[in-house]
């Protein structure tokens, strides 16, 4: 949910390109899945038909070495074979070899029976002999004589397998502990069973295998160790889990392999047909390329759609944005536009057009703010605070009346002159604040005249080179006298000092008075927060906040806080622009 709502609040760009990707992977994935189960499909057809024909391979092979077991019998038990093995060298020589030319016509009979048989052998211990369907002559070779007789074998597999050779052997007599007369023994054909196992898989390139795990013996069509002991590992793992037949994929020598076995009790042996996987999708080896490639290709379809998503409408629609911005930052510039006549065309002549109109409104409103100015300020110069004109008349009198005091009635009156020159001359809206600070100084000087040293005086601020509306620092002065220090029974104190910053200047005026309470304090600065577009106010406090708000700006103006003094702090912010 929370990647969802982030989702909601990207970019357009970023929304589309997602919506493009739920469109595209969907198809992707589905045409993957057409193709892996078409993949499937064919591998479960090829590996059926690989485990019928291997079953089938298999079963004849079952059926050769049963018809062999079955017809062992009849050779154990010829006559002359008998005869031979009992009586010895007994025999002359004339009747021992017409006897071992008759078994070696049988032993070729057997032979002949069965192309899986390689040889037939009956080996006498008596005359030393191991007789052949195709050599007269033969030595008995007591290490191959003592493999073949059954002992060597398990009761239920009718198979010795000795020297990499495969033989069904049968003595005579069966049954007995003692060394019998002779043993009867079939060599089958490796080559013959190589060839019946590369039949399986042939014509998909498969190799066969076939597999004793518990007599550690095998028959592989093809000599490869290292596949040997692959297939060895893996019908390990399904004998131990009971499985007889099925097919599965083995990985050998880097590449896949379908695994078809199957296994038979007669031999007691899996026979594994691996088969490379190439070799048996086939054509969905080629769609599977295919498909990537198609991958390659939406890449490919969706870098260029990013691209042109980027070029054709992301970008147009940043410029537009970025534009906005500058709006905000009242940086009021046009769009160049680069468009045809389309929709971005049209929202860039109506961005450049709105932009104009704003500027005409903002000089228009600008004029309108200088003529208020202008006119707040008139205004202010012409609401004189009567009482105080009387009380500067009244002092002046008292002061010419005393003999003692002429020189301060001169410098009284020359106060009064520059103050009132300051007032109601008409100039600049704007000056230097020196001037100012002058002012301020002449009328402190007055108020020195009318109260004496009853009221102490601080003046530390500095006066750099800077443009400030005129009466902003005197009307604060005269509120502190007014409200604060006019009234005190005890000693007053007025501070007046600046700080100045980068991008601002601020003027403090702070009192000791005591009449003002916090309460008050936060309702005056609400009254100044509240003052804008309320013309009733045209004196004091709210004129100068408001003309210097109306000159810098909305976070410029007044604020008051507690004087560390003990009285009132009145912060006058000015911009430098």
């Amino acid at each position: 949910m929370k990647r969802f709502f982030r989702l909601r609040d990207s970019s357009i760009f970023k929304k589309m390109l997602a919506a493009f990707m739920v469109v595209l992977l969907p198809l992707m994935a589905i045409t993957w899945l057409i193709n892996e189960k078409g993949a499937e499909s064919i591998r479960k057809e090829i590996s059926q038909s690989t485990l019928n024909t291997t079953g089938y391979y298999l079963d004849s092979l079952e059926k050769e070495a049963d018809r062999i077991v079955r017809y062992l019998p009849k050779y154990v038990t010829d006559d002359d074979l008998i005869e031979l093995a009992a009586t010895g060298n007994e025999l002359s020589y004339y009747e021992r070899a017409e006897k071992i030319l008759g078994i070696q016509k049988r032993l070729v009979l057997m032979k002949d029976s069965s192309p899986f048989i390689q040889e037939a052998k009956a080996y006498v211990p008596s005359i030393d002999r191991t007789l052949l369907s195709i050599q007269y002559d033969t030595s008995i070779d007591r290490q191959e004589y003592a493999a073949m007789q059954p002992k060597n074998r398990s009761y239920e597999e009718p198979f010795i397998y000795w020297n990499d050779r495969l033989f069904i052997s049968m003595q005579y007599p069966a049954n007995t502990r003692r060394e019998p007369l002779f043993v009867v023994g079939v060599e089958l054909s490796a080559r013959k069973i190589k060839e019946s196992l590369a039949q399986i898989g042939s014509s998909l390139d498969g190799r066969s295998i076939l597999l004793s795990v518990d007599r550690g013996w095998h028959i592989q069509s093809d000599d490869d160790p290292a596949l040997l002991e692959t297939v060895e590992a893996f019908i390990k793992v399904k004998q131990a889990e009971g499985k007889k037949e099925g097919y599965e994929t083995v990985r050998y020598g880097g590449k896949s392999y379908l695994s078809v076995f199957k296994y038979s009790p007669l031999w007691n042996s899996y026979s594994i047909s691996l088969i490379p996987e190439a070799n048996v999708l086939g054509p969905i080896q080629t769609y599977r390329v295919w498909f990537w490639w198609a991958c390659v290709l939406a890449v490919v379809v969706g870098l260029f759609f990013s691209y042109s998503l980027f070029r054709l409408i992301y970008k147009p629609l940043m410029r537009l944005v970025h534009s906005f911005r500058h709006v905000q930052q009242n940086r009021l510039m046009p769009i160049t536009i680069d468009r045809g006549h389309d929709e971005f065309g049209y929202l860039y002549q109506a961005f450049n057009d709105t932009i104009r109109s704003l500027r005409t409104l903002i000089e228009e409103n600008y004029e309108q703010q200088i003529r208020n100015q202008r006119s707040e300020l008139k205004r202010l110069q012409s609401q004189i605070n009567p009482h105080f004109l009387y009380n500067c008349f009244f002092v002046l009198c008292r002061l010419i009346k005393s003999e003692r005091q002429k020189d301060k009635a001169y410098q009284f009156c020359l106060y009064i002159g520059e103050y009132f020159h300051f007032i109601t001359r008409d100039g600049e809206d704007e000056i230097p604040l020196a001037l100012e600070v002058k002012h301020s100084r002449t009328y402190v000087d007055m108020q020195t005249v009318c109260y004496g040293d009853r009221i102490q005086v601080r003046f530390d601020s500095d006066v750099p080179e800077f443009s400030v509306p005129r009466l902003v620092l005197q009307p604060i002065i005269e509120n502190a006298y007014k409200h604060a220090l006019g009234n005190m029974r005890t000693e007053g104190e007025l501070w007046v000092h600046s700080e100045e910053n980068e991008d601002s200047l601020s003027f403090y005026v702070e009192d000791n008075g005591s009449a003002v309470t916090d309460e008050e304090i936060d309702r005056l600065n609400t009254r100044l927060q509240l003052s804008e577009g309320r013309l009733e106010e045209t004196t004091g406090l709210v004129n100068v906040h408001r003309r210097i708000q109306l000159r810098y700006g909305a976070e410029y103006g007044i604020t008051m806080a507690r004087s560390t003094l003990g009285g009132l702090k009145v912060k006058i912010h000015f911009g430098r622009s």
